[in-house]
């Protein structure tokens, strides 16, 4: 096995027993909710493989919800978070499937609403604190959250894409990765741009601002 870093054989920095069940865990969970772009109201959770089987003694579900907090990995209030979960008003449903076969082990399904916004996530977590999120609201999609990312919903129209890229180039920024998802041509996609900068308001502003845009979340 190759590391690349230091960091890949010592692990991350965090309050828990497992990189994989939970620092990774507390990581989709936080990915959810800077995706839905506000605290979650309620949350659906379901759980397969490796997760489902072993959560509670690794504390995965402690770890999803301390990331719905907005809690990192590290954050000392991480073994507190159903309590406080519980405290803020979060309504919180575990699942629990260990009949359906999944690629990855350590997989969750998020289902996440605040009033009228919803989202829908499933994320992976493939060791050593790493995790990557392989399902937007129905669409497939590869995101590790390493890098500064932008999530662009959209008509699937002609131009679209270039457009968004366009406004990239002109503030100046390197695409690093960037993916188009659609469920059915012509109606709905999901753009997946990583950048290597960090991505402005201004931008994401610009961006809905464009014909056939209907929403933009921005990953820092």
């Amino acid at each position: 096995m190759k590391y690349r870093s230091v960091f890949d054989i010592i692990g991350p920095v965090m309050v828990g027993p497992s990189s994989s069940h939970t620092a990774g865990a507390a990581k989709i969970g936080r990915m959810a909710r800077k995706l839905l772009g506000t605290a979650p109201v309620r949350a659906k959770i379901t759980l397969y493989g490796s997760f489902a089987e072993t959560y509670r003694g690794h504390g995965t579900d402690v770890a999803i919800v301390a990331g719905l907090l907005d809690f990192d990995e590290s954050n000392t209030s991480l073994p507190d978070s159903l309590s406080i979960a519980k405290q803020k008003g979060m309504d919180i449903e575990f699942f629990i499937d260990k009949e359906t076969p999944m690629e990855q082990p350590n997989t969750a399904r998020i289902f996440l609403s605040s009033g009228s916004n919803e989202l829908e996530l499933v994320g992976v977590s493939i060791g050593g604190g790493k995790i990557e999120i392989t399902e937007v609201n129905g669409f497939s999609i590869s995101l590790s959250g390493s890098n500064p990312a932008l999530l662009v919903l959209h008509h699937d129209k002609y131009g679209a894409v270039a457009e968004v890229a366009g406004l990239i180039a002109k503030y100046e920024m390197n695409i690093s990765y960037m993916e188009v998802s659609r469920q059915d041509k012509g109606r709905l996609a999901l753009m997946v741009i990583q950048t290597d900068e960090e991505i402005g308001e201004g931008l994401a502003a610009e961006i809905s601002g464009l014909p056939n845009i209907l929403n933009v979340a921005v990953l820092s």
